[in-house]
Formats: structure tokens, sequence, C-alpha cells
């Protein structure tokens, strides 16, 4: 076009130029579309498994070890539910007028023991070196997906708000997970370790019947997360202090319960290996899953794009007085429940009842309710 050409020919290269712009619009176009198309079928492929984890469903999981024995009660026990009415703790009653069902008020002593155990859990482990965290309980639908969690669909455990790309968070493993997005870290700031206490909202579709009853699945309740960002090669110890920890937790309250790796069948999409508790709840009859701790490798951390710069020294390039850096790598994220609330509470009133009604309040919890020792009968 910049040298001497015909007009009809420089009219011919123009117009074929106009074609080639118009088409390019469409090609980005259809490009767009396509990335889109390759997220959405990528996100929905799981991680990896480790080459330990049981296969099949969940009775294949198996038993990690099981710590303490159940208690033996010499009277008729009650429930969690009978002991929260009974006592005064716990209004399902009242919070189903208000919110539906599956939600519940704490009273009295009860509203003291969840402090308690957060404040208690909390001190436990920044022993261990994790950061204390509070987090939004609302995040953006992209990065629940990122996580590894479908925030759509017709069994989905999310919450949508409608009119907008938020959702309710189920876990502070969402906000915690998104704080380092598209970030690279330096070798030197790992492993970053976080202890985050949040609400958690779950729709708990289709889940029904005796087995949930009461405190057991609820839509809303308070939990403690802990979390890593690590180096690839250090995530299977972390896997192991994140478990430690949970069991050194639940040991300390004097909790009966089991370690269970879990089967292939049972892992959620982002878990390479999981490993979860199941504590014994008497006034149930069974055990109850109270905590569950999950090495992701780089899973969420290619989808939030969490990478980590070497700090091994930077190779000389091929022109004089360039430095080429080293490349950037995936860290690895690992989540653990340090304490949900409901939960942990159908364990300790349920296994520290007493035969005229009451509760004990184990010792490591008395400094945290101000001393209170004993959860009595109100009597009018």
């Amino acid at each position: 076009m910049k040298g001497k050409l015909e007009p009809s020919e420089r009219e011919r290269l123009v117009e074929e130029g106009k074609n080639l712009k118009e088409s390019l619009v469409t090609l980005e176009e259809d490009l767009v579309k396509l990335k889109d198309e390759l997220q959405h079928v990528a996100q929905s492929i799981p991680n990896m498994t480790h080459p330990d984890v049981p296969v099949g469903g969940e009775d294949s999981s198996a038993i990690r070890q099981e710590v303490g024995s159940p208690r033996e009660f010499s009277f008729p026990i009650k429930d969690h539910l009978q002991l929260g009415k009974d006592l005064d703790l716990i209004d399902f009653d009242s919070a189903a007028e208000v919110s539906g069902s599956k939600f519940f008020y704490l009273k009295n002593e009860a509203v003291l023991l969840e402090m308690a155990l957060l404040n208690w859990t909390l001190s436990q482990v920044m022993k261990k070196g994790y950061t204390p965290l509070t987090t939004p309980e609302i995040v953006r639908s992209s990065i629940v997906e990122k996580c590894g969690f479908q925030p759509r669909g017709d069994n989905t455990q999310v919450y949508s708000i409608d009119g907008t790309d938020q959702c309710l968070i189920g876990t502070a493993e969402i906000p915690v997970g998104g704080i380092h997005m598209d970030s690279i870290l330096l070798e030197s700031a790992l492993p970053l370790k976080y202890i985050a206490f949040s609400h958690c909202f779950r729709t708990e579709a289709g889940a029904a019947g005796a087995a949930t009853k009461g405190l057991y699945r609820v839509h809303q309740f308070s939990k403690a997360e802990m979390f890593v960002i690590c180096q690839p090669e250090d995530s299977e110890s972390f896997h192991q202090e994140l478990i430690q920890i949970e069991e050194d937790l639940f040991t300390s309250l004097g909790l009966h319960f089991k370690t269970l790796d879990m089967a292939t069948a049972d892992l959620g999409a982002p878990a390479y290996r999981k490993f979860d508790i199941e504590a014994w709840m008497p006034g149930l009859g069974r055990f109850g899953e109270i905590s569950s701790a999950s090495n992701c490798t780089d899973y969420q951390s290619r989808r939030l794009g969490i990478r980590y710069r070497p700090s091994e020294p930077p190779q000389t390039g091929p022109k004089k007085g360039k430095a080429n850096l080293p490349a950037t790598k995936f860290v690895h994220t690992l989540n653990a429940t340090a304490c949900a609330v409901p939960r942990m509470m159908v364990c300790l009133l349920e296994n520290y009842q007493q035969e005229d009604g009451s509760v004990v309040i184990p010792e490591p919890l008395r400094p945290f309710m101000g001393g209170i020792e004993l959860i009595k009968p109100k009597h009018k």
C-alpha cells in the first residue's frame, strides 16, 4: 500500500483490509466464547488422588487411628435437642418461625460456650504459628468456582444472591483462598498459615431425616478454619500437621473419635487426599463428622493464579548484564476444620451430660467461660 499502485489495485487492497478487520473481530469474539467453554469444562475435572487413597465409596475409607472410648452412662441419656430444651440453651422452634427449618437460636450458657470454643481454638492454633483472620462472608461466584465448588445447580450447597455475581460462603476456605489470588509470592514468605473465623451458609440440599436432626446439619453456623499455602514439596508434611492439630484439639476436649483416610468417591473435586474426623455422639447413637483436612495440591492455586518465585540466584542472560529471574511455580493449598461450632456442641452436650440433667464444661474451656464449670437446669 505504500508503493505506487494502480487505483483499482489500491481499492481492492483497501477492501480486503476492511474484510480482514471485520473477520478478526468475529474471530476474537469466538475465541472469548471458546475460552469460557474450555474453562468451564476444565473446572469440572477433579484433582488427581494420592496413590495411598483407598479406592471406592465411603465404606472403603480406612481408619488412621481411634482415640478414646465411648463413655458409659448409668442413666438414660438425652440427645442434644432434649438437653438444649431442658437447659434453655437452644431454640429451634422460634428460629423455624423466623427463618425456616434448620436454623436455631443459642441462649444463655450456649452463647458463652460458642465463644469459648472459638476463642480457645484460636488461641491453641495461633501457638502453632497460624495468623488469625476474619473474612468477608460474601464472595464472587467466580472465586467459589475457582476453589472447586459449584455455586449454581439443583444440588448446590451454595446460596447465590439473585441479580448479582455473588454468593454466601460455605466455608472460610473460599475467601482465604482468594486473598492471594493473581499474585506471585516470594519463596521466603512461604508457608502462609491462617486460622480464619467466619459464619458459614449452606443450603444442605437433600439433607433430611433423623441422622441430620438438630444442630448436626444447619443452614448457618460459626467455624474456625485452618488454611495453608506452601511449596509443593511441603504439602504432605503440612497435611500431617493439620491433622495432628485437629486430633490434639479434640483429645484435649476428651472426645472419643476416629480419623479416616477418605476413599476416592468421597473426595470433593479439589482434594488430592482428605482425612475426616468423626466423633462419638451418644445421644444420636453414632459417630458424626466434626472435621476434615484436605490437601488440594495445586488444584486451587492454578485456578486462582497463586504462584511463588524460587529464591535461587538469577541466571545471567545472553545479553551482558541481563539477568533471568527463576520461573514461577504454583503453590499448594490445604485446608482443615479446627472447630465447627454446632457439631462440637452436639459432642460436648451429649458426652458431658450428668444424671441430674446438668452438663459439665470441659476444663480447657472454663477460663473462656468466665470460670463456669457446669450448666445447671434452671428452676423457676
